[in-house]
C-alpha cells in the first residue's frame, strides 16, 4: 500500500517537474525492490533452529523466518554503518583456533539491491565473530 502511495506521489511529481523550474526527481531507496533473503542452516545442535527460512525485510517485515522483525532490524544496523555481514573473512586473516561447533549456514537472495551468496560456519574464532554479528539472521548459538 505504502509503495502506491510512493508511486502515485512520484507520477504527479514528475508530470508537475517539466514546469515548476526544478530538475528532475533523483531516485528514491524506496522504490528498489525489499531486501529478500533465504536462510539455511544445517547441524546447530537446536532443532528448531536448523532447516530453510525465507526473510522478507519489507514494511513488515515477513518470510518464514522464526525472528523476522528483528532480524530485519540487525541488517537495517549493517545498512546504517556501511558494514557488509556477507562478506567473507579475508584468507590471511590470524584467527584465533576456538571451535564453535559444526553449525553452518547459506544465505542467498538480495540485500541492499546486492545479491547475496554467502556460506557461515563456526571453525574458528573469526567465522564465530561473523556468525555473531549476523544474529539473529543467523540463529542464536552458544560458544
Amino acid at each position: 500500500m505504502l509503495r502506491r502511495l510512493v508511486l502515485a506521489t512520484l507520477a504527479t511529481a514528475a508530470a508537475t517537474a517539466g514546469t515548476s523550474g526544478f530538475g528532475p526527481l533523483p531516485p528514491l531507496p524506496l522504490l528498489s525492490p525489499p531486501d529478500t533473503l533465504t536462510v539455511t542452516v544445517a547441524e546447530s545442535g537446536h532443532p528448531g533452529a536448523d532447516g530453510t527460512f525465507e526473510l522478507t525485510c519489507d514494511d513488515p517485515a515477513g518470510g518464514t523466518h522464526p525472528a523476522a522483525e528483528d532480524a530485519c532490524a540487525r541488517l537495517e544496523d549493517h545498512a546504517k554503518a556501511g558494514t557488509n555481514p556477507f562478506e567473507a573473512v579475508p584468507q590471511d586473516a590470524l584467527c584465533t583456533q576456538v571451535y564453535g561447533g559444526p553449525a553452518v549456514a547459506h544465505v542467498t537472495g538480495t540485500w541492499q539491491g546486492r545479491k547475496i551468496d554467502a556460506r557461515f560456519s563456526r571453525v574458528n574464532g573469526c567465522e564465530i565473530n561473523r556468525w555473531t554479528e549476523l544474529q539473529p539472521v543467523l540463529p542464536i548459538l552458544g560458544r
